[in-house]
């Protein structure tokens, strides 16, 4: 099953991340940096290996450490190699803290979210166990003096740069930023059809009630649907026939456009269930 929403929820309480197992994602974060208190790190991480080690099937269950530089991570690493998670997270990804988690383990979600990280996203998305990149767009527009803007534009660069280097790496595509007004559904589905018009094919979530519009947004549309089993069939006949090239509905078919509609046919067969899968 591909992914589409990951969402986030504080490893240091124990009720919120059981809930966030009950709301939809496809897969949760238990955040041991941002969302923990310094002096909370050491329960959180109780509590995390509680609540991972006791949730059943569904959601992909991952966890985002502390930074490599921070004092948590040795400890935050240990805890992730005893349980069975599907990703880690790492934040303020750049290719040397990629390396500093070692070859081996469960795959990585890279967040991009600093000016290094963002000019070497490549190099980061290259790495053995990159799975996926994610943008992480707040604390990049602090470093950068970005101020939000209701088109995004000014995260345009870096998203399409997160698109590019996760295509040229052959993983699958990035996450998009979090949507920081939960109760703005509205602005979420902006901010979420942009994204996967960019190329994304998943979002960041902070609140469960984001959930069922970020899946919504990056699950194929029955139009969609029907459109690309139309081209699909079409392509078929027409190789019968010795052409690689067709009309349909006034427009030209070929290779590219086929490729685009068997996309989104496997998009709409991953959601039918299975493992948790991070190929492109």
């Amino acid at each position: 099953m591909k992914l589409r929403s990951l969402l986030f929820a504080p490893a240091a309480e124990e009720r919120r991340l059981r809930r966030a197992f009950a709301a939809g994602a496809d897969g949760v974060i238990a955040d041991l940096e941002d969302s923990v208190a310094p002096d909370a790190k050491r329960d959180a991480r109780a509590i995390a290996e509680r609540v991972l080690a006791d949730v059943g099937a569904g959601a992909a269950r991952l966890l985002r450490i502390n930074g490599v530089e921070t004092e948590d991570f040795a400890e935050d690493l240990e805890l992730a190699r005893r349980l069975q998670l599907d990703a880690i997270v790492l934040p303020k990804a750049t290719p040397e803290t990629v390396a500093a988690l070692g070859g081996s383990g469960p795959p990585l979600v890279a967040i991009v979210e600093t000016s290094g990280g963002l000019q070497r996203s490549a190099q980061i998305a290259g790495c053995r166990r990159v799975a996926a990149l994610a943008l992480g767009a707040v604390d990049l527009a602090t470093e950068l003096g970005l101020e939000p803007r209701p088109d995004e534009l000014e995260i345009l660069y870096a998203r399409s740069k997160l698109v590019i280097d996760s295509a040229a790496a052959g993983i699958r595509s990035p996450f998009d930023v979090v949507h920081p007004d939960y109760s703005d559904l509205e602005g979420l589905e902006r901010s979420s059809r942009t994204a996967r018009s960019l190329g994304f094919r998943g979002k960041l979530c902070i609140h469960p009630g984001q959930v069922p519009v970020v899946n919504r947004v990056f699950t194929p549309t029955d139009q969609e649907l029907s459109w690309a089993r139309r081209v699909v069939d079409a392509y078929a006949e027409a190789s019968e026939n010795g052409r690689g090239v067709l009309a349909l509905d006034g427009r030209m078919i070929d290779m590219p456009v086929v490729e685009r509609a068997r996309r989104i046919l496997e998009e709409s067969q991953e959601r039918q269930g299975g493992s948790n899968e991070w190929r492109p």
